[in-house]
């Protein structure tokens, strides 16, 4: 008897695809959401780091023209049509806001260090915005994706538990696919997870790193004009 209950397990399919089939409507629900999930952040993984690699080689570029010695009038009449990368919009958005605080007999309106501080503090807030942009989904897939998986486990365990009660059975055969069907929800729940925490911590400190350059190359700027205003 033993024989035969191990051999009837040993023809069961437990590929992943034969699981999935298997599963009952609301596991193989949770099992979707979770695949869509883990895809999904991993094109925000990919997506954000192309693109923190790009912003890093924009401002480096940036950082030696601005510190080159070339006048920043000519720099800024050089990029102020078509800003390209972070620096550049915050160095415009400065230079911009400079020129403006000027009268037409050359005097400066009052307030102008405040104003130029305020316009590059906007363009940071823009720029950390768009960084920051589905980092947050990558958080909420770390945080939920387990505890969705562990649904779809308990509810497959549940009619798992309610096959054994019409079949009358307890072997092998008849318990295995309801409990490897159940733990794959949370497999995969794990599968989403993991990668997002991961990351996404990554991302976000990475994240940090570039604002922060940012505002410290704002400060430097901020400092140049307000010697030109004091001169």
């Amino acid at each position: 008897m033993e024989t035969d209950t191990l051999a009837m397990a040993q023809e069961i399919d437990f590929s992943f695809m034969a699981l999935f089939l298997r599963a009952t409507f609301t596991v193989k629900l949770v099992m979707i959401m979770l695949i869509i999930a883990s895809f999904w952040s991993w094109a925000i993984i990919i997506q954000k780091s192309i693109n923190f690699r790009k912003a890093r080689g924009e401002s480096s570029e940036f950082d030696h023209a601005f510190w080159s010695g070339e006048p920043l009038d000519e720099l800024y009449d050089q990029i102020a049509g078509d800003p390209q990368g972070a620096s550049q919009k915050i160095f415009s958005a400065g230079m911009l806001e400079w020129r403006r605080s000027h009268r037409q007999d050359g005097g400066l309106i009052a307030g102008a260090q405040a104003r130029i501080d305020r316009s590059m503090d906007v363009a940071i807030a823009k720029e950390s915005e768009a960084l920051t942009h589905g980092l947050s989904f990558l958080a909420t897939v770390g945080a939920t994706a387990p505890f969705v998986g562990l649904f779809g486990t308990v509810w497959g365990i549940k009619n798992a538990f309610e096959e054994i009660a019409i079949q009358q059975s307890t072997n092998l055969a008849v318990v295995a696919p309801g409990i490897a069907e159940a733990l794959l929800a949370t497999a995969l729940g794990l599968l989403a997870a993991i990668p997002a925490v991961v990351f996404y911590n990554k991302l976000s400190a990475e994240s940090d790193r570039i604002v922060s350059g940012y505002e410290g190359f704002a400060d430097e700027f901020s400092t140049i004009l307000s010697r030109q205003l004091d001169s």
